[in-house]
């Protein structure tokens, strides 16, 4: 059996269940809440220990030689236990006592220990773990409360230990192996071996089942089996092949803590909670007063999404119903008027419309390029010239609006020189206000007067 691969799959288990359903059972409701329920516990235990365990394997005393047999050593301890759901709880498990076992005379100390020892006597002095209860089944499920629950549980701990080898099989005659006030290791964080500690410290996987009888609403019998795996060589020297291992068959008491008027988690009945809820004339009332409350508010919701003439604004907030199918509104339902595009077109007379800035503006609008971009094809085909006339509306000095309406005409000439057309073919002139087509009295006027005129 290899005992590495056990150790890291409880570990594994443990983790997923202290890190994720644990997490999963602190969210999950049961149905009340968990604060309907008692939820931590503490037991008091005692029983016996023995080297082998259900699932096979050997340790490096009780060799199947010939003949063997083991001693049973007493070990007891506490738990606290906290209680997540119906299904899981998270434990942490204190105990101590002793393991014994033995080599018959049959087998011979030289097959099993270089030193002569036959039997062993290992002290646990304390072991903690950290241990993941799972519920497994009940019986009386289907009653208001269960009276028995069986349960497996696995979890990750260490343990300090001591063992003692002798000389004869019965633990007497000369000790032949004894490190107690040697060990060089044992506290965890110490820099370097002192040599002078009574105990090992040593890791080790608890896994096991067992079954609890609820006896009143605060004690119940406990009973369970536990396997014990670790690493080390908790029989003292011997041979090396063999990992340690040892189980325990316990029986002890658990105490729930808190009111006795609220239920105990562990034995709780989750259909029997569900009927009594339902049952209660106040939930009634308030699933009935929920009804209500829910059907006023569908009342609201149809009253709100009513659209009569389908443009997408509800009829207690549009403004102008009635409007026609397919109308672009606002946020009023009212219709949006969109500016009409200006469409720059050639003049009857053979003269493209003059290109218009915006006020004391040099940059060409976008809506230009486009008569822009066939003017500059018709140039590039033909080969043939054209002539800019740039002019300013009547605001500013002669002298500024006379350099302001030549960058017009070279802005106009720029973009033709990109778009292929030949420089030489382009004369750009300003005129600053003169030749006004419109009266600059006017913001209308003037708008227009801000113009490059093309002539071919």
């Amino acid at each position: 059996m290899n005992y590495s691969t056990i150790k890291k799959t409880a570990v594994a288990a443990t983790l997923v269940a202290a890190l994720g359903f644990a997490g999963t059972a602190q969210a999950q409701q049961v149905f009340g809440g968990r604060s309907q329920y008692r939820t931590w516990s503490i037991g008091v235990q005692g029983g016996i220990t023995t080297p082998n365990n259900v699932i096979g394997g050997s340790n490096a005393f009780g060799q199947k030689v010939g003949y063997f047999q083991n001693k049973v050593g007493e070990y007891y301890g506490l738990t606290v236990r906290k209680q997540f759901s119906h299904l899981f709880g998270l434990e942490v498990e204190a105990n101590r006592g002793k393991i014994k076992t033995y080599n018959h005379d049959l087998s011979g100390p030289a097959l099993e220990n270089k030193l002569g020892a036959r039997s062993v006597e290992t002290s646990v002095n304390w072991a903690a773990s950290l241990n993941g209860v799972f519920q497994l089944g009940t019986i009386d499920f289907l009653r208001r409360e269960n009276a028995v629950n069986f349960y497996a549980k696995v979890g990750l701990g260490a343990m300090a230990y001591n063992p003692v080898q002798y000389a004869n099989n019965d633990f007497s005659g000369t000790v032949v192996y004894d490190n107690k006030g040697k060990w060089g290791e044992g506290i965890i964080g110490d820099r370097e071996d002192k040599n002078d500690r009574d105990n090992k410290l040593t890791a080790f996987v608890p896994v096991g089942v067992g079954a609890k009888f609820k006896l009143s609403e605060v004690v119940a019998l406990n009973l369970g089996y536990t396997m014990n795996f670790t690493d080390d060589q908790i029989y003292g020297p011997a041979r090396a092949d063999y990992k340690g291992k040892f189980s325990t068959v316990m029986a002890g008491l658990e105490f729930t803590l808190g009111s006795k008027d609220k239920q105990n988690l562990t034995f709780a009945n989750p259909v029997a909670t569900l009927y009594d809820e339902l049952k209660d004339p106040s939930l009634r009332n308030e699933v009935e007063a929920l009804k209500q409350r829910v059907s006023t508010l569908e009342g609201t919701v149809n009253t709100l999404s009513a659209d009569a003439d389908g443009d997408g604004v509800s009829d207690k907030f549009d403004k102008c119903p009635g409007t026609p199918a397919g109308t672009p509104v606002d946020g009023s339902g009212c219709p949006i008027k969109f500016p009409e595009p200006v469409v720059e077109t050639v003049a009857a007379n053979g003269y493209y419309a003059p290109i218009q800035f915006e006020f004391d503006s040099s940059v060409l609008k976008t809506s230009s390029y486009s008569t822009l971009d066939k003017l500059a094809k018709e140039l590039r085909d033909n080969n043939s010239a054209v002539q800019l006339d740039g002019y300013a509306s009547a605001e500013g000095s002669d002298a500024y609006n006379l350099t302001l309406s030549k960058d017009r005409a070279n802005s106009v000439k720029q973009y033709l020189v990109n778009a292929g057309v030949s420089s030489s073919s382009i004369t750009a002139k300003g005129y600053g206000e003169k030749n006004p087509v419109a009266s600059n009295a006017t913001e209308e006027g003037r708008v227009q007067n801000r113009r490059v005129e093309i002539k071919k």
